[in-house]
């Protein structure tokens, strides 16, 4: 069956809100959402004015974060309940960064996903190894334990709500990135745990994006593989050349 297509920048901790509002103003008519879905993730501070920006527009608001208790001593974190609010479309989980650096486990992002899935926002789920993973040869068995625990207890009918990103941590703002081959051959093997999982009817309707120094470069070739329904765009997303990147699909 065929899958749509979908590009999400992530900015990061990046851009002041009026960096961000200038942004979008100027990119958000050349992007174009009509045969892809188009995201934009920003920092929390700019999230209710780029939701703003782009009214009247296809163009996707979410979030890099979420916590998964609806409120309390939490200093610092953001809950479901308060992004609702600002009617986000996807909420982005477990991201290698979040794993690297806050401790983010495969429990935390099983709990979120749960609590995300209870929302409007489309979760999407990030997986990936590291370099000595892959160097030990160990990255298909390290990316289907992190599937298995994400999406465990979670239903058929959500799971064909989610979004996976394949995003090999060795890659992410390295310069670095999986050959379209690598890419292709995880985000298939992705695929066929989900099969597993749940059956291959709902396999075939997840879909699966790729990360990592994503660039107006290499986006066409990566996007053109037959299990990569799109890409979690980092550096390149804060550029003119995002637009490439859309116009690769």
């Amino acid at each position: 069956m065929a899958r749509k297509k979908v590009i999400v920048g992530n900015w990061k901790m990046n851009n002041t809100i009026k960096e961000s509002l200038e942004f979008i103003n100027n990119m958000k008519y050349k992007m174009d959402t009509n045969i892809v879905d188009v995201g934009i993730c920003p920092q929390y501070l700019a999230l209710s004015k780029i939701k703003e920006e782009t009214k009247g527009t296809n163009i996707k608001i979410g979030a890099q974060n979420v916590h998964f208790a609806d409120n309390g001593a939490y200093t610092g974190e953001v809950s479901t309940k308060m992004l609702e609010e600002l009617e986000l479309d996807y909420c982005i989980i477990g991201h290698s960064e979040r794993r690297q650096y806050f401790n983010e486990t495969d429990e935390t992002v099983n709990k979120k996903l749960h609590k995300v899935l209870q929302t409007g926002m489309i979760p999407i789920v990030c997986v990936g190894e590291v370099l000595k993973e892959r160097e030990e040869n160990i990255h298909f068995e390290v990316v289907e334990k992190q599937v298995e625990a994400a999406f465990k207890d979670i239903e058929i009918l959500e799971i064909q709500k989610c979004i996976i990103a394949y995003e090999p941590v060795w890659a992410i703002g390295t310069g670095k990135t999986a050959t379209s081959v690598q890419a292709e051959e995880m985000c298939k093997y992705i695929r066929e745990i989900i099969a597993n999982l749940y059956s291959k009817e709902v396999a075939e309707k997840v879909r699966i994006q790729y990360g990592g120094s994503v660039n107006s470069g290499n986006a066409k070739e990566i996007l053109n593989m037959p299990n990569i329904d799109g890409a979690l765009v980092g550096g390149a997303s804060l550029k003119v050349e995002f637009i490439e990147i859309i116009k690769a699909v």
